[in-house]
């Protein structure tokens, strides 16, 4: 049982709950959560649980026979954990890896792409938002937020593992790319012409997102093949980013389902 938080492991899992670069150095991450546990499975390098989750019995036959395991005291746990509560089970694990071209595979493709998204909990929204509404992928500029942020990884509740994303370094770049492979580019603008929902999803279409505070940049906008707007009453100016996303993932995927 590791009773020390100087210990080499606890030490790591600290690290990688802090910083985005040895998170991207070892291409690990950590879960917390039986269920995110659970969702994780042939991803685990090794699970950790507290003295208590394991005298009451938390661990699975299925989990310790499939995977090392250790076991920490509950103040050590404590330490380690990224949540108030803890649940008293986490895991480190292998990120997921995905390229442009496995997401161009599908033929009708609908994407989701966000430009300078900052907010932890946008973005888990919207990978969880994603999974529901049948999106092909997510395509991510460079400075969005960690998408293996502890905040954004509960957020997703466990979409992390099933939708596929992609982090371009030159997103204006993509966007051209995209183009060049049929994708109609759609983003949501005060200046749009037409309401989001006036527009034809039905081709390879991707949707553009933009920071929370500031929308999508100039360069973004002029590249977009169509503006579009959300309507809104009262003085309201603009939505939340993962409810305008919802909002435009919906509406495709309500299109390509009714036809």
């Amino acid at each position: 049982m590791i009773s020390s938080t100087s210990n080499a492991q606890i030490k790591e899992i600290e690290k990688l709950q802090r910083k985005p670069k040895i998170r991207k150095e070892t291409k690990t991450f950590v879960v917390e959560g039986k269920k995110m546990v659970e969702e994780a499975r042939e991803r685990i390098v090794k699970v950790y649980i507290s003295e208590r989750y394991y005298e009451e019995g938390g661990l699975t036959t299925e989990l310790a026979t499939m995977h090392e395991y250790e076991v920490v005291t509950d103040k050590v746990f404590k330490e380690i954990s990224d949540t108030m509560t803890p649940q008293g089970i986490l895991a480190i694990v292998k990120m997921p890896e995905y390229t442009l071209e496995e997401l161009l595979l599908n033929t009708k493709p609908n994407f989701i792409l966000l430009e300078d998204l900052r907010d932890p909990g946008n973005l888990g929204t919207i990978m969880r938002t994603a999974e529901g509404a049948g999106v092909t992928g997510v395509i991510l500029s460079k400075d969005c937020v960690d998408l293996f942020n502890p905040k954004v990884v509960r957020a997703t509740m466990g979409s992390i593992f099933r939708i596929p994303f992609v982090y371009v370094d030159d997103f204006e770049e993509t966007l051209s790319f995209l183009q060049k492979r049929g994708v109609i580019l759609y983003a949501t603008h005060l200046k749009g012409v037409n309401d989001y929902d006036r527009e034809n999803y039905a081709d390879a279409c991707g949707i553009i997102i933009g920071n929370e505070a500031n929308g999508i940049t100039q360069e973004t906008a002029n590249r977009a093949d169509c503006l579009v707007k959300i309507p809104m009453e009262g003085k309201v100016e603009s939505l939340n980013a993962a409810i305008a996303s919802g909002l435009m993932m919906y509406e495709v995927y309500r299109q390509r389902r009714v036809k």
